[in-house]
């Protein structure tokens, strides 16, 4: 078999594996952020399969075109799952979809008059640039929001997929820039990036077989902050540890503390962080450890906010002192528990005292 021969093959059944994997999340997870993200990147990555070629090939068609400015916009839909996938909580607002439009628009542009004026070598090494600065994004959004997982069957197979993801986009990122100035179609790095896409495609999808669907793609819960099992569901040993950690959050107020992170807590507990992110998912219902703690912070602010002998507190120093810190973050959070902003909560309160 011959090199561009044993090339088709693999693109192909890279392509098929996409297909299967974006049906599969359309089946099940249509109606949750995350699984919709993973339908439009397994889709931009068919047109990335479809199109990808290191070194000089044919002149790009009005129709080519198209699929590889959905294939550059691709590495947007990555970043943007990746968030997805470490915050339940998080949603897509108009900016997202405006700074994949604009990638996208730049790299049709590239394509249709930008590459074939003359600039084909500056078009790619752009564009490959543009790809690994949201590659460092992603990655840099997997490093910070991995710890706050409280679901284990899952954080290493997210972790898996950002990582394997990245890895391959890197490295078709960087032969694309060694070779732009390439008057020929390099078959090797061609056959080594659809072999590796390949292999990276089968992967994820095995791992992501490996673990329940509802655990990798579940929609938020509420989270409460009394137990969520009743008392003759859980063990002794892990009833008192909650009730110990109860007592830090309610009487100690830990969450107040800049940088509190769940290692602090395991220390004061005397225990593994395995098992304090256990007991916090299974007996405490939270699955992200940055929720559990806004929970109590909001908790603290709505008792400060509907205190008369508190109203003329501006609404940052409630915050400030219920451990968030800034504005921004708090009033992101408080409406996304109560409906409303700290001010409309306020202003409820009083009218109904």
């Amino acid at each position: 078999m011959t090199l561009a021969a044993t090339e088709l093959c693999l693109r192909a059944a890279a392509v098929t594996l996409l297909l299967v994997l974006a049906a599969s999340m359309f089946a099940d997870f249509r109606n949750v952020l995350a699984g919709r993200l993973v339908i439009a990147f397994a889709l931009g990555t068919v047109a990335h399969a479809v199109t990808a070629s290191i070194g000089a090939g044919p002149p790009i068609s009005v129709s080519h075109a198209p699929l590889i400015a959905l294939s550059t916009g691709d590495i947007v839909v990555f970043w943007l799952l990746t968030r997805a996938l470490f915050d339940d909580a998080f949603v897509l607002r108009w900016w997202h979809g405006l700074i994949w439009a604009a990638v996208v628009t730049f790299s049709f542009v590239n394509c249709m008059w930008i590459a074939p004026s003359g600039h084909a070598q500056a078009a790619i090494t752009t564009v490959n640039l543009l790809t690994l600065v949201f590659i460092v994004l992603a990655v840099a959004q997997t490093i910070g929001s991995w710890s706050a997982d409280l679901v284990e069957r899952r954080r290493r197979v997210r972790v898996f997929i950002v990582v394997a993801s990245a890895l391959y986009g890197g490295m078709n990122a960087l032969l694309q820039i060694a070779y732009a100035g390439s008057r020929v179609t390099v078959e090797w790095a061609n056959l080594l990036n659809a072999g590796v896409l390949a292999a990276i495609v089968a992967g994820i999808t095995w791992a992501m077989m490996r673990v329940d669907g509802a655990d990798l793609f579940a929609a938020p819960v509420e989270p409460v902050i009394a137990n969520a099992q009743p008392a003759a569901m859980e063990e002794a040993a892990d009833q008192k540890l909650v009730n110990a950690l109860m007592r830090l959050m309610a009487d100690e107020r830990i969450y107040r503390q800049d940088n509190v992170t769940i290692g602090t807590l395991a220390t004061r507990l005397r225990i593994p962080e395995y098992r304090l992110r256990r007991l916090i998912n299974q007996r405490l219902g939270y699955r992200n450890f940055n929720v559990f703690l806004n929970n109590h912070r909001i908790e603290e602010a709505k008792a400060a906010l509907a205190d008369p002998a508190q109203a003329e507190v501006p609404v940052i120093t409630i915050a400030m002192d219920a451990g968030f810190q800034s504005l921004g973050p708090f009033n992101r959070a408080f409406k996304a528990t109560t409906g409303v902003t700290p001010t409309e909560y306020r202003r409820l309160k009083a009218s109904a005292a």
